[in-house]
């Protein structure tokens, strides 16, 4: 009997199904105008009502997008993301381009009883060139309110078939209804690279007739789905959120099968095989006599690495654009002294071939764009470049792009999990994640007046990457970089400096003094002697269930040292106790550690971790060591006149 009912519920679903009619838009109703509020979700400042994205491939090798999208606004001021848009197309100048057309934009208001439309006028909508292969079309809505519905429409025609956009599911509000439609003739052959947990709740996949020919359609329709909540200490939420997207694996051409992706060998294939990759790394007649002889002559080959890298740094520079593959290419970079992520790390690996190391380009994708897809070789999945040499049969990663950076220490956004060395014959996946521990330290030197005033210095140091990581804030803005102190704290501050230390390390220093850290009880002084370092809350407090691992870009170790002076006809009370903490497998560790001689009481705090990355297990363990380090460090302590 339940075998039977089993079936049964098959057949229901599948009926469900077929039942469903895809590309079908819903008329906009007076109820989703009227609304104040998601049924389901009385706090989201928005809700989408509709979207659709359809991807239609024709004979002739043009790729069609075309895409519906409705959303309601609750809130305008909490709903700003949803209040423009921007479409980018791309030109690889090379006499391929996207366009677009049919580009239509409203804004829906319920007006004494009527549905009241708004249109996006065509002077509203303005074109700008982010770079020289990228237009952007962007527009605002007009008259949004609270209860305003916006909905827009556009098609892009694309002759670039190797991959569509990714098409995100799941949002941070609330979607009624969203499908991804893939229609293309099965001359072709696509992939569905599916991430994430949601279900669709409408699914078609079949071969059939369309547009009078043979066509593969993949159909997913998905109903109510609920808003995804960003989690703290995650490189890119979107690797965790629901979403589509078809990779090119093969075509049909002549009675014979061309294959685009069946491995990394083959992507390394064509790699090599590419004008603006393994032909310009051919060039190596370009860079003779490039390096100094006293860079060349260098006998340890870690040393000489080293040296090359700086050489690339000091003399050449990135120009912020990742990219897989050349530009302008290595002579140009050589004229000009400036280039991409591939120009720039080509010729770095270049310079290390001709200096006698072993030494071959690392491929991969940047953490903005996603995490790589190591089952499904693609290169749309790539747009950027390390370098890598091996020396006694370790592999070490080198990254010119950034000024401060060392060996093994690549860019923040290449820290993305995992690369692809690309040798003449050989692809290898290889871990990108930091090898070092990096540390930051915060010192306070400080001394208490006889009227319970302080004065002192403070320091922000960092170390190894996230010195870097610093550095390369302050450079790109050093006035906001110099802002966020001064607007940081509520206290005077004076004397400030910022700036790359000796040791690479990175230091922030001020001198400041405060008048509020006390609270006078009768003839006591009271106070938390880390000062202005203590922190009431922490950041690990997610309530839902834990989705994503624990991402952080470098193990570390971070430490509070805080050393009070008191006048000497003073002395500390109720001194708070040294004390640790620490996870079963020492994974994160805490330390509290408390010194005292005399007038002077120090107190000094580490917090550990062992990795840069943790599974999602881990997160009630990281929350409960932090309840207890916020417990712990609320202690204070008292001082009175001797």
């Amino acid at each position: 009997m339940k075998k039977i009912l089993f079936l049964s519920a098959i057949l229901i679903i599948g009926l469900a199904n077929s039942q469903h009619r895809f590309l079908e838009i819903p008329k906009l109703s007076e109820a989703d105008l009227k609304s104040q509020k998601s049924e389901k979700y009385a706090d989201a400042p928005a809700e989408v009502l509709y979207r659709s994205t359809h991807f239609n491939i024709d004979n002739k090798g043009h790729m069609f997008q075309k895409v519906v999208s409705r959303v309601k606004i609750y809130n305008r001021e909490k709903a700003v993301d949803y209040l423009d848009h921007e479409i980018v197309l791309y030109d690889d100048k090379k006499g391929s381009v996207e366009t677009l057309t049919d580009l239509k934009a409203h804004t829906y208001n319920y007006e004494d009883g009527n549905i009241v439309a708004t249109k996006v006028a065509k002077d509203e909508k303005y074109r700008s060139k982010e770079d020289r292969h990228y237009n952007v079309t962007k527009f605002a809505f007009p008259n949004v309110k609270n209860g305003s519905v916006v909905e827009y429409s556009y098609q892009i025609m694309t002759p670039f078939l190797v991959s569509t956009p990714k098409i995100m599911i799941e949002e941070e509000i609330p979607v009624r209804y969203s499908e991804f439609i893939l229609d293309y003739p099965t001359v072709l052959s696509y992939n569905i690279n599916y991430r994430g947990n949601l279900m669709p709740t409408h699914r078609t996949v079949e071969e059939k007739r369309l547009y009078g020919d043979s066509y593969k359609t993949y159909r997913f329709g998905y109903e109510n789905i609920t808003p995804y909540i960003n989690e703290k200490y995650v490189l890119n939420n979107q690797n965790y959120k629901t979403g589509i997207k078809a990779e090119l694996n093969a075509a049909m051409t002549d009675n014979s099968v061309k294959s685009f992706a069946g491995s990394w060998l083959d992507i390394r294939k064509r790699l090599y095989d590419h004008q603006a990759f393994g032909q310009e790394l051919k060039k190596l007649n370009l860079v003779k006599g490039v390096l100094p002889q006293d860079i060349s002559s260098i006998t340890p080959p870690m040393e000489r690495a080293a040296a090359i890298l700086k050489f690339v740094q000091k003399n050449y520079t990135w120009n912020n654009e990742n990219s897989v593959f050349t530009d302008n290419g290595i002579k140009n970079l050589l004229s000009t002294k400036v280039g991409n992520s591939a120009e720039i790390n080509l010729l770095l690996t270049q310079l290390l071939q001709t200096a006698g190391l072993k030494a071959d380009p690392v491929v991969l994708s940047t953490v903005d764009l996603g995490m790589l897809l190591a089952y499904s070789p693609s290169i749309s999945q790539l747009n950027y470049v390390v370098a890598s040499i091996s020396v006694n049969d370790r592999i070490h990663l080198l990254d010119a792009t950034q000024k401060q950076s060392e060996i093994n220490m690549i860019a923040p956004q290449a820290l993305n999990y995992s690369g692809f060395i690309m040798t003449p014959k050989e692809a290898t996946e290889i871990s990108l994640l930091y090898p070092d521990r990096s540390k930051t330290i915060l010192s306070i030197d400080a001394k208490m007046n006889l009227d319970g005033t302080f004065g002192g210095n403070f320091k922000d140091r960092d170390t190894k990457l996230y010195a870097m990581m610093v550095n390369s804030r302050y450079s790109s803005d050093t006035s906001a970089f110099a802002d966020s102190y001064k607007s940081g704290y509520k206290f005077p501050i004076s004397n400030l400096k910022h700036g790359i230390q000796d040791n690479n390390d990175f230091e922030t220093s001020f001198d400041f003094t405060s008048d509020n850290f006390v609270d006078a009880i009768g003839s006591k002084l009271v106070f938390n002697p880390l000062l202005f370092l203590y922190s009431q809350n922490h950041n690990f407090d997610q309530k839902e269930p834990r989705k994503a691992p624990l991402e952080f870009y470098s193990a570390y170790d971070r430490t509070k040292k805080v050393t009070i002076t008191i006048p000497d006809n003073y002395e500390f009370q109720n001194v708070p106790k040294s004390k640790k903490f620490r996870t079963d497998d020492n994974a994160l560790q805490y330390s509290y550690v408390v010194t005292q001689a005399g007038n002077k009481l120090t107190v000094e705090t580490t917090v550990s971790t062992d990795d840069s990355v943790y599974p999602k297990e881990y997160y009630p363990a990281f929350a409960q060591i932090f309840d207890n380090i916020t417990k712990q460090e609320a202690q204070v302590v008292t001082v009175v006149r001797k």
